[in-house]
């Protein structure tokens, strides 16, 4: 399933415009792909947002062109910083009966075993590469972590097969581990160094008087 998205075409020129656009709440693209040339647009960075706050990254954007619809994919995205801003945006048209490949969020679900066990849970993996048609790309990939214990590992060639889309990052990578947990060094009680100085100190003290008095 697509969303749509209100795009209009803009001009490169005059360099000025640009600065105008983004007073205005517009954010500055660019669309190229199946069956489009590179095409300079602009949108209401609101509903940018708002699609990706609801559908993720790999959402199947659908926008008007020259009256005709294009479904796209986002492809890069800048923003600003500090304020968040999104400032540039590349879509690549797709064509829908074509698989390809992005990165999509891994998120581990569950409280593991392990950890209940006073082990530590450390996650390695946070992006995994899928391959799908656009109309198939996942929002994200949960993965059970409950059962694990402490000493166990999850790599990408653990993952189940998926409905829909496959996994093609490496299979030996590993996407997380159950550890065990780091015993503290228990700190030195106050005073306790000091007085074993003093002892030592007063021992060889005792051993020069006695050989003087010898």
């Amino acid at each position: 399933m697509s969303v749509s998205l209100k795009v209009e075409k803009r001009e490169l020129r005059p360099r000025a415009r640009r600065a105008e656009l983004r007073k205005e709440g517009k954010t500055l693209a660019v669309v190229y792909g199946y069956q489009v040339e590179s095409t300079p647009i602009t949108f209401d960075e609101r509903e940018l947002k708002k699609i990706l706050r609801e559908h993720g990254e790999n959402a199947l954007i659908m926008m008007e062109l020259d009256g005709k619809k294009v479904n796209t994919l986002m492809h890069k995205a800048q923003s600003e910083p500090l304020s968040s801003e999104i400032t540039h945006v590349e879509f690549v048209a797709v064509r829908m009966d074509a698989e390809t490949e992005v990165e999509t969020d891994l998120v581990l679900v569950g409280d593991p075993a392990g950890v209940k066990e006073g082990g530590f849970l450390a996650q390695t993996l946070y992006k995994l590469a899928v391959s799908a048609t656009p109309d198939k790309l996942p929002e994200r990939v949960e993965v059970d972590v409950t059962e694990l214990k402490i000493g166990d590992s999850l790599t990408v060639g653990d993952l189940p097969e998926y409905e829909g889309f496959k996994v093609v990052a490496d299979p030996e990578e590993q996407i997380c581990s159950v550890n065990e947990p780091v015993a503290l060094e228990e700190p030195e009680e106050e005073g306790e160094g000091a007085a074993e100085g003093e002892e030592a100190e007063g021992a060889e003290t005792s051993e020069e008087e006695k050989k003087e008095n010898e």
